[in-house]
């Protein structure tokens, strides 16, 4: 091998390792990342997202994901007061705040949480009677999230939240569960064809009611409607009467009077009485013979003055 080749082959060999230590020296840090940097592996520094610079083997860098994060609990069986054995799993959400404490103070941190939560279920679930933890979901998250995310706190981490997937009591209890619900819901429903029945009733009655008030009503302002007209009609020929008898009076009252006159007189014709009139009376005239040769009779002052 000639002293050329030897000096290549040693150039390659500096150019890999430079190559190798500047791919050991540089370090991408993700968005979602902190980077904490050991010195001799002791804590030197955290550092920002972004392209970052080490020194080989003196120098390493660890990345923390501080992206909220979901952890499965096995399902486990928990013993309740009133000793029912129930079937519990759960989902934690949590959140690394302080990625220094996250990395140095706990080893395991999903084994130490899903412990922690298991023994955590067991003594609030274990408090509780079976239609308690059944109906207590809501309350059971809560109180499990206050005690994971105290404990969790000097481990850098935030508890955001928990969710109980499933509470599972024995088979035995869920189909006598299951037939208590069938039967409640048959009465729910007897009971709520019962009401609706009452109610149609009353709807009914009330119907009714309002139907004879509106036909009692429909009678009076009838009857009323008819008095007023018989009332008007009434008046109205009143008037009218009135204005009758008001004309005849004012019209055919001298003639009314002379017929009676002309009945007196021929009713005294007809028996031949002879009547004295006097030359001045007016039924003269009215028997045509005023001008004739009817001789009038003349009486006497005296026996004028005795007559009146």
């Amino acid at each position: 091998m000639s002293m050329l080749e030897s000096i290549l082959i040693i150039l390659a060999i500096v150019v890999v390792v430079i190559v190798a230590l500047a791919i050991m020296a540089l370090k991408q840090v993700n968005q979602y990342e902190k980077g904490l940097v050991e010195h001799f592996n002791a804590y030197e520094k955290t550092v920002e997202p972004g392209l970052r610079v080490i020194v080989p083997f003196v120098e390493k860098l660890y990345r923390v994901n501080m992206r909220e994060q979901v952890i499965d609990v096995p399902p486990q069986a928990i013993i309740t007061e009133d000793n029912v054995v129930v079937t519990i799993d759960a989902v934690i959400y949590y959140q690394i705040i302080d990625a220094k404490r996250a990395l140095y103070e706990i080893e395991d941190f999903e084994l130490a949480i899903v412990t922690l939560a298991q023994t955590t279920l067991r003594n609030i679930v274990g408090e509780m009677s079976l239609d308690i933890t059944l109906t207590s979901r809501e309350k059971i998250n809560i109180d499990l999230r206050n005690v994971l995310d105290q404990a969790t706190d000097k481990w850098g981490t935030k508890v955001n939240r928990i969710e109980l997937q499933r509470i599972d009591p024995p088979q035995d209890i869920q189909t006598a569960m299951h037939k208590q619900k069938t039967a409640e819901q048959e009465r729910r429903q007897l009971r709520l064809l019962a009401t609706g029945r009452k109610e149609a009733a009353e709807q009914e009655k009330q119907a009714a009611i309002l139907k004879a008030q509106g036909e009692k009503q429909s009678a009076i302002l009838s009857a009323e409607g008819q008095a007023q007209s018989i009332e008007l009609i009434a008046e109205a020929q009143a008037k009218a009467i009135k204005i009758v008898s008001e004309s005849a009076n004012q019209h055919f009252k001298d003639n009314a009077q002379l017929n009676k006159k002309l009945d007196i007189i021929r009713d005294t014709f007809s028996q031949q009485t002879k009547i004295i009139v006097p030359s001045n009376a007016d039924v003269l005239n009215v028997l045509g013979l005023e001008g004739t040769n009817v001789l009038p009779v003349k009486t006497s002052q005296k026996q004028t003055d005795d007559n009146q």
